[in-house]
């Protein structure tokens, strides 16, 4: 069975043997109507004859928690949640508030598909206390949406927005550039469609080409194209000075909120702190070790309703690589990291820890290094994920 060790909060360094209880769950939802040729994720499509069972297994992974644990954020992301019929969402969302009671002005996410989202799901989530709306709308062009192997088209999505605003104080929208055969124009008129809905919330992502999808396999045999760098950089340039321009603060790389409005769970991982999850491939971070479940879906039912654990994946971190992993999450923040907060943190100074690569990362214009306080430069966020390897290693 899943066992969580607890201990009380403690304001010690990570190094030590207390680790603060996690405020933060996460439940994986691996339902939806198709998979999307780059989609990667863990999900079944068209295997709506599991859903019961899942429900089943959630319900019984979160009773071996024991007792409730309450949490000030709290996320369902799939797959597709709102792929779940009326009936089986309402249970999903009973169930998650039972074994995880959102605290006063929690923040309580929910992905939805714009196909998906109708009036009638809309006021289940919000009686269930879902105040917060990220939907996957990823482009308002419908050739783009038909590349991307989408189900919906730009008016659903116009329609999902609409039932959604009004309803949630936040509304997010998930948005890709660089697909194959895009423009620096049609992104940009993504963008000016985008802001013309007001959110509160947008994320951009530079769509991927990931071992194992369709759209991997389509690229090694020349059938689809992948954008070069330099479109990719002024992609993704023109969505950090549109967003801004639009009072969007642009918080973490592929994040950008109104004030108020910053996902709050996600910065929660950013931060290196704990968080609860269950589901398929759900990975949780308490009291210093990481678990993966198992990532098939029905592996998982069959492990979790036989009463046996669904991790697949365990590890044990050591204090330095804690620290590390902390540097890098916290790095992606715009802000970066106060050095010493770091240190009265972790128990590492950051110089000590990587002050070669970073001296490095420096003298060639990619982090800004500003007496206690580093962060990525403008420069750097274009190729930040190529920087953290050197970083993590020893």
């Amino acid at each position: 069975m899943l066992m969580v060790t607890e201990q009380l909060a403690s304001n010690e360094p990570l190094e030590s043997a207390s680790f603060p209880l996690p405020r933060a769950a996460y439940v994986h939802v691996p339902f939806c109507a198709h998979r999307c040729g780059y989609c990667n994720f863990t999900l079944v499509a068209g295997r709506d004859d599991l859903i019961e069972g899942y429900l089943a297994a959630v319900e019984r992974e979160l009773s071996w928690l024991g007792t409730p644990r309450p949490v000030d954020t709290l996320f369902i992301g799939g797959g597709t949640p709102t792929h779940l019929a009326p009936p089986q969402l309402r249970r999903l969302l009973t169930t998650v508030r039972q074994w995880f009671p959102l605290s006063s002005g929690g923040e309580f996410t929910v992905e939805a598909n714009p196909l998906d989202l109708n009036d009638e799901r809309a006021a289940i989530l919000c009686d269930a206390g879902v105040n917060r709306l990220s939907l996957g709308v990823q482009s308002f062009d419908n050739a783009k949406l038909r590349v991307l192997e989408r189900d919906h088209r730009a008016e659903d999505v116009h329609r999902a927005i609409c039932v959604a605003q009004g309803r949630f104080s936040s509304v997010s929208l998930d948005l890709i550039f660089a697909c194959p055969g895009e423009t620096l124009e049609t992104w940009d008129a993504d963008l000016t469609a985008a802001l013309a809905v007001l959110p509160e919330h947008v994320s951009t992502y530079g769509l991927t080409f990931e071992r194992g999808t369709a759209f991997w396999s389509r690229l090694q045999k020349r059938q689809l194209c992948e954008a070069d760098e330099e479109t990719q950089r002024a992609m993704y340039a023109l969505a950090i000075d549109r967003l801004a321009a639009a009072g969007l603060e642009h918080y973490e790389v592929s994040n950008f909120a109104r004030p108020g409005h910053r996902c709050r769970h996600n910065e929660t991982y950013w931060a290196g702190n704990g968080y609860y999850a269950a589901g398929p491939g759900a990975a949780r971070y308490v009291n210093g070790r990481r678990e993966t479940n198992h990532r098939s879906t029905t592996t998982y039912l069959e492990r979790v309703l036989s009463g046996v654990s669904p991790v697949s994946e365990a590890e044990e971190l050591s204090a330095e690589d804690r620290a590390r992993e902390a540097l890098v999450l916290a790095l992606r923040r715009i802000e970066g990291v106060d050095k010493r907060a770091f240190a009265a943190r972790t128990g590492y100074d950051v110089a000590e820890l990587a002050g070669q690569p970073i001296r490095e990362f420096v003298e060639l214009g990619l982090m800004c290094d500003e007496r206690d306080r580093l962060r990525l430069s403008r420069e750097g966020l274009f190729i930040s994920d190529s920087l953290w390897p050197k970083i993590l290693r020893r």
